[in-house]
């Protein structure tokens, strides 16, 4: 393959992994994808600069970053990682002539139209309802959201914080977790429940409920001892955690009309993906009152792509989205 300028390089960064790849013109095909981890790189251009190494027979002319972080003008700082920079900076340092930074879950919501059917595991019931907004949240480091609404020929992302709300229990013991929790922090969000620092917070505070100690471990570790150890309290705190994130979305879905889908990603979710389906996420999803019935019709999807938010930068690059995010250009 002949590599040129002609190539525009397309980024997504978390809070813990950085994923790159390569597009070329206008086509949607992600070229030498690869994932980084964020923590081996003092910088965001050093992750940058390595990536480019690695196919070093490119020599992007412009580039789209989605990031976890809020997009609200040049100069950005992540939510749950130490980078911090102005996005100019990078534009020059890197040589681009375009560089454009937009939030993450903006990428996902324009990625969503472009989703084959086997990349999005269908939960549940419901029909997807033509021309009508679209949803996606996911957990991850953070917890991410957005929707997508349909505007003439084109979906329009919106850029939302929607993982910091405020989440107020729906069960005596999802109360009982909350409180313990508020002593600990100012505000109990969505996200310091729904999210992989969640899992551990969970599990965490239920052993603090039920031995009298609190005990620490990683998500990962939580995950391993309920699915692989049948360990109750992890079993409890992974299962509080799936039904949490079903009431979550479908808070979603009714806020945003969202008809069309609501979309499930994040890099959390796929690591207990039978257990998940198996939850009681879709029935905590529909149980809203007498809005019930209006939410048993939407259907919701877990994304399975290996890259969906590469394939939403990979949209922005169309002229029609040069609103969205924050851009800098070169002066020539």
């Amino acid at each position: 393959m002949k590599i040129d300028k002609s190539f525009s390089l397309v980024a997504d960064i978390g809070g813990t992994n950085a994923r790159f790849a390569l597009v070329e013109g206008t086509g949607m095909e992600l070229f030498e994808a690869r994932s980084l981890v964020c923590a081996g790189y003092p910088t965001i251009v050093d992750a940058i600069k390595d990536y480019l190494e690695t196919v070093s027979s490119v020599a992007p002319k412009q580039a789209v970053i989605s990031i976890a972080s809020p997009i609200t003008g040049d100069q950005l700082t992540m939510t749950n990682h130490s980078w911090s920079f102005k996005v100019s900076d990078i534009r020059q340092a890197l040589g681009w002539d375009m560089l454009k930074v937009l939030n993450d879950y903006s990428a996902l919501a324009l990625a969503l139209p472009f989703l084959r059917d086997d990349q999005c595991l269908k939960i549940g019931a419901g029909e997807i309802c033509a021309g009508h907004a679209k949803a996606v949240i996911g957990p991850g480091t953070g917890l991410g959201v957005s929707g997508l609404i349909p505007v003439n020929d084109y979906w329009v992302p919106l850029e939302s914080e929607g993982g910091h709300v405020s989440y107020g229990g729906m069960t005596e013991r999802e109360v009982e977790i909350i409180r313990v929790l508020q002593k600990k922090y100012m505000h109990v969000s969505a996200e310091s429940l729904v999210s992989g620092r969640g899992i551990s917070s969970l599990y965490e505070v239920i052993t603090e409920l039920e031995l009298g100690e609190s005990i620490k471990l990683t998500p990962d570790e939580v995950t391993a001892l309920a699915i692989d150890e049948n360990s109750i309290l992890a079993i409890e705190a992974l299962s509080v955690f799936c039904e949490i994130m079903g009431t979550v979305a479908g808070n979603l879905a009714l806020t945003l009309g969202a008809r069309g889908g609501v979309y499930l990603g994040g890099g959390i979710l796929g690591r207990f993906t039978q257990f998940f389906m198996e939850s009681r996420f879709r029935d905590r999803f529909e149980q809203h009152g007498r809005y019930s019935g209006y939410l048993s019709q939407i259907p919701t999807y877990l994304i399975n792509a290996e890259y969906p938010a590469l394939i939403g930068a990979t949209v922005s690059l169309n002229p029609a989205y040069n609103s969205i995010g924050s851009v800098s250009r070169s002066p020539t």
